[in-house]
């Protein structure tokens, strides 16, 4: 698909969107040159209408967007960015524009921490500890997680029941790395399945 930057007098609104943990970390606009650059470096460039030039986000701060993904909306005038960011995105050195709860999808990100644990094993690293044991004592992990969690819901505290399904969900997820598979085949999955 092309972009129209036409039907909007040469300047087409971007969002960018974390790839891990999908939470939008800010929206800026880019010509046709920022867009070209953005393709050739991988690197996020707007055209700054207070600085009227192109802008590479991080080029001062080095807290870059790098370019994971890239999608043109039905209209074909407002790209959306699925980046990698370096730092906080935010001049104000927070993490998104703006300001909702820190990190909402942690879920995401954390898959990425575990997958990192098992490239860059360390012995201090859980993670790390269970991988050595191997796949039949993480599943077994699982299961003792979810028996752990059914009497939590059952007989205890509202907190022992998140601490439970917390540490459920922590160990599927290890399981899922160890068998080569994400959330996102989950995800899929799911979406398959959803009769509507």
């Amino acid at each position: 698909m092309e972009i129209d930057f036409e039907k909007t007098q040469g300047l087409v609104p971007v969002i960018i969107q974390d790839e891990q943990t999908l939470e939008v970390l800010m929206l800026g606009y880019m010509n046709q040159e920022a867009w070209d650059k953005t393709q050739v470096e991988g690197k996020v460039t707007f055209f700054s209408r207070t600085k009227n030039r192109l802008w590479t986000k991080g080029e001062e701060s080095g807290n870059f967007l790098f370019v994971k993904e890239t999608h043109i909306d039905c209209d074909n005038d407002t790209i959306l960015i699925k980046a990698s960011p370096v730092g906080p995105t935010c001049h104000t050195g927070s993490r998104s524009c703006f300001k909702t709860n820190y990190n909402q999808n942690f879920i995401f990100e954390l898959e990425q921490i575990i997958k990192d644990r098992y490239e860059n094993p360390s012995d201090e690293s859980y993670v790390n500890t269970l991988r050595k044991k191997g796949l039949n004592k993480i599943a077994q992990k699982v299961g003792e997680e979810g028996v752990e969690t059914v009497i939590a819901a059952l007989a205890e505290t509202d907190t022992d029941f998140i601490n439970e399904s917390s540490d459920l969900i922590f160990h599927l997820l290890v399981l899922l790395r160890e068998k080569g598979k994400t959330l996102a085949d989950i995800g899929l999955n799911l979406e398959g399945r959803h009769k509507k």
